[in-house]
């Protein structure tokens, strides 16, 4: 398994020793708004540069009393103060509370005062309306930090973040080794992180993790890349450029963070998810980390471009992926392309498969996939046009990096072998259980929980079921979330719901319900850009969405596509009915989760009549 212990005390110290090592090299890129030009500008960072501004930020944090552990909220999307506000939290001896931009005013004070966090860093000013509101709410709340926009005014209750970093600026010139035994103060066993589950089911749970989860993390991942090397595989090094876009108050996105301060990458850093494509041809990056439907959203702008480019052009776009996904297959099973498959392989890269590369930069190694299922269609579309997508698993409670896809023994439908230094079994009733450096040291102020999932000698249960197949684990559904019909049988719907989406690329959720049921029905969501472009090409271009999902044609599509999904399944798992929403689901209506995760009771509670309805005689849409 190799030696997963760390030579560094805690994150900050990781952090100063790549600065010594690296100083002048690049660490960061991120984009600079341009409103009289016609495309953005980018700035970079040296690590020596960040490490000034880190240093007086923290300096400025010390200033308003952050002690040891005392916990400082991030309410932001992805961006470059993001990171160098937290890595100041830590170097302050503090603690990092996450919250997702899009959280309610409520859902924000309940993070803020559950954490018991004493400042607080918003984005703007509508994040930091969103504190001010609950502010009687939240009195342990000393301070509000605003990234940009008008801050506080007259209130002297927020501050700007230039304004925290002139404190701490002027303190350094005070006390010039104040920023270094602040650093050396910080322990492995300090809590660095108190992350809150984005909660697929009830209220969010706070995760500690504390500075070692974090050190195992960066350990592991560079025990892994030495791992590779060994068998001739370059997986990160110093000279790679990561695409950073994941939001960093999820625990996918931290561990991104975390591994770069290790390996020392540089990182071009923009959170936009509108901006990706553009992002991709300025950036050029030799990996990124990515939720299954950003893929899903590539996957089906292809799809769509060839079905726009005529008959004959679909049709040598189908003939590429077919011969594409034998390529992927014959590599999956340790070998490779030759004679006349090589040949046609050969082709259809330089007819489809090339094109598809050049769309992320040109100079990508690979792409790497978590956070929810991968529809392994997908997987291997992309596997066959010579992009390497290495699904991975994790959970907030294990750091996030717990499993991964190795190249040269990807396996689509699995996510991987575990970790250095991460152990696995598999409980009697199929769940599966980890232990290792990366599991949490419990939830927050929450009695009982942790002991429930967490056993005296590091066991953790995940909640979710799985089997080992040749060492690679093959997550088959949610532990809460499998289905039992009326008849007895077992249906696990993530997977269904993965392989219609890889089917379908006009949809972008699919929903599939039967739980105490005599068969399963489906809810289905449209994708809004996907079913625009279908719609003009089919003369219903003067549709709106919800027109569109009344549309019998739409629906005689969407039939299509669940009868070929049908053909692949057990008779106890096929839909037999399905409905078409009005809307697709989003964050704000608390049908999917920040992290793209689909909140499957909150869907069922909202629908529940017209599930009820395709269980009657007559099937009802709306």
């Amino acid at each position: 398994m190799g030696n997963t212990a760390s030579p560094f005390q805690s994150v900050p110290g990781m952090f100063l020793s790549r600065v010594a090592e690296s100083g002048g090299a690049e660490a960061f890129s991120y984009p600079l708004p341009d409103p009289g030009g016609a495309q953005e500008k980018w700035e970079t960072l040296t690590w020596s540069q960040t490490r000034d501004r880190v240093r007086d930020l923290a300096l400025g944090l010390h200033s308003l009393g952050v002690t040891s552990q005392a916990r400082c909220a991030i309410a932001s999307s992805t961006r470059i103060e993001w990171i160098l506000a937290d890595l100041a939290v830590l170097c302050a001896g503090g603690a990092s509370t996450t919250i997702y931009p899009s959280s309610t005013p409520p859902d924000c004070t309940y993070i803020v005062s559950d954490s018991g966090s004493m400042v607080a860093f918003a984005e703007d000013d509508e994040q930091v309306a969103k504190l001010v509101a609950q502010r009687a709410q939240m009195p342990g709340l000393s301070k509000v930090i605003a990234f940009e926009g008008a801050a506080g005014g007259d209130d002297d209750w927020v501050m700007t973040l230039d304004e925290l970093a002139a404190t701490g600026a002027a303190l350094h010139a005070e006390r010039p080794d104040l920023f270094e035994e602040l650093v050396a103060g910080v322990r492995p066993d300090h809590l660095a992180t108190l992350i809150y589950t984005s909660g697929t089911t009830g209220r969010p749970k706070g995760v500690r993790l504390d500075h070692a989860n974090w050190l195992y993390e960066a350990r592991s991942m560079e025990e892994l890349d030495t791992e590779l090397r060994q068998q001739g595989w370059d997986l990160m090094n110093i000279d790679d450029v990561q695409y950073l876009w994941l939001p960093l108050a999820h625990v996918f996105g931290k561990v991104m963070q975390v591994s770069q301060l290790r390996i020392g990458f540089k990182t071009a850093v923009d959170g936009r998810v509108d901006r990706i494509v553009q992002n991709l041809a300025v950036v050029r990056p030799t990996f990124m980390a990515a939720a299954p439907r950003i893929f899903e959203k590539v996957y089906n702008r292809v799809v769509l471009q060839a079905k726009e480019g005529g008959a004959a052009k679909y049709r040598v776009f189908r003939w590429a992926v077919g011969v594409g996904d034998r390529v992927a297959r014959r590599r999956e099973s340790g070998g490779e392309p030759s004679g006349l498959l090589a040949l046609q392989h050969k082709l259809a890269d330089r007819l489809v498969f090339a094109r598809l590369r050049a769309l992320f930069g040109g100079r990508l190694k690979f792409l790497i996939s978590g956070s929810a299922p991968l529809s392994p269609d997908i997987g291997r579309f992309f596997y066959g046009a010579g992009i390497t997508i290495l699904e991975g698993y994790g959970l907030t409670e294990t750091s996030a990096g717990t499993f991964v896809n190795r190249p040269g023994d990807v396996r689509f439908g699995t996510v991987g072998l575990p970790m250095p230094g991460t152990e696995v079994r598999i409980a009697e009733d199929g769940e599966v259980l980890i232990r290792g450096g990366g599991v949490m040291r419990g939830y927050h102020n929450l009695s009982g929980a942790t002991e429930e999932v967490l056993t005296e000698d590091g066991w953790f249960a995940t909640g979710d079921i799985g089997v080992l197949e040749g060492g690679h684990l093959r997550i088959t559904d949610r532990k809460k979330e499998l289905i039992k019909t009326s008849g007895g049988k077992y249906v696990a719907p993530q997977g269904i719901e993965s392989r219609f989406k890889a089917l379908c690329p006009y949809v972008s959720n699919l929903v599939v319900h039967g739980d105490r049921r005599p068969y399963c029905v489906a809810l289905v969501a449209l994708d809004s850009e996907a079913i625009g472009t279908w719609a003009a090409d089919n003369g219903l271009g003067g549709l709106d969405y919800a027109g569109l999902t009344r549309e019998p044609k739409v629906r005689e599509m969407v039939q299509e596509a669940v009868d070929e999904l049908n053909r692949e399944l057990p008779r106890h798992e096929t839909v037999k009915r399905f409905a078409i929403l009005p809307n697709d689901l989003t964050v704000e209506e608390g049908e999917i989760t920040p992290s793209l995760k689909m909140r499957r009771r909150a869907v069922e509670d909202k629908y529940r009549e017209l599930l009820d309805g395709m269980y009657e005689d007559t099937v009802q849409t709306l």
